[in-house]
């Protein structure tokens, strides 16, 4: 696959995606547990078909300490049993919120299993990591941003 647009190249897809990194960052800072948040990102970016930030969240996650059974599972989470129940929660609620296209948005159930398991801060840390991780997958998916050649921290 070859990439369409360099959104390093220009300024003003520079200036969008300096602010979008800045944006993510608060997440960052949060109590938002690390493997969940990169566990969300993972599984949106696998909906979204954007294989560059699959790559990129997968080989952070491994980097960081996340076991392989659990990131191959992470696209079959429904049947998994890996994973804990507040896993699950933030699971279904990036699966339900980033397919909002389907016309279903995110269910009660899933709303109150985030709620049973997350504070205030963490879910408000959970809305803006699927909120930014889409963003993300969107501008990689319309450039074609090639997958594979991630390190680990690359980009920061």
């Amino acid at each position: 696959m070859e990439q369409r647009f360099n959104l390093y190249a220009n300024p003003i897809a520079v200036s969008y995606v300096k602010r979008l990194n800045t944006a993510g960052k608060v997440v960052d800072g949060s109590s938002l547990p690390a493997a969940t948040y990169e566990l969300v990102k993972i599984r949106a970016s696998q909906i979204n078909g954007c294989g560059f930030c699959t790559d990129m969240h997968t080989k952070d996650a491994a980097h960081a300490g996340e076991t392989s059974v659990r990131l191959n599972l992470v696209a079959a989470w429904h049947e998994a049993t890996v994973f804990t129940e507040a896993e699950r929660a933030a699971l279904a609620l990036a699966e339900e919120a980033t397919r909002i296209g389907d016309g279903r948005g995110v269910s009660d159930e899933t709303w109150e299993q985030v709620r049973k398991h997350y504070d205030d801060d963490q879910t408000a840390a959970l809305i803006v990591a699927i909120a930014t991780i889409n963003a993300w997958n969107r501008l990689n998916v319309i450039v074609r941003t090639p997958a594979g050649g991630y390190v680990p921290g690359q980009l920061g």
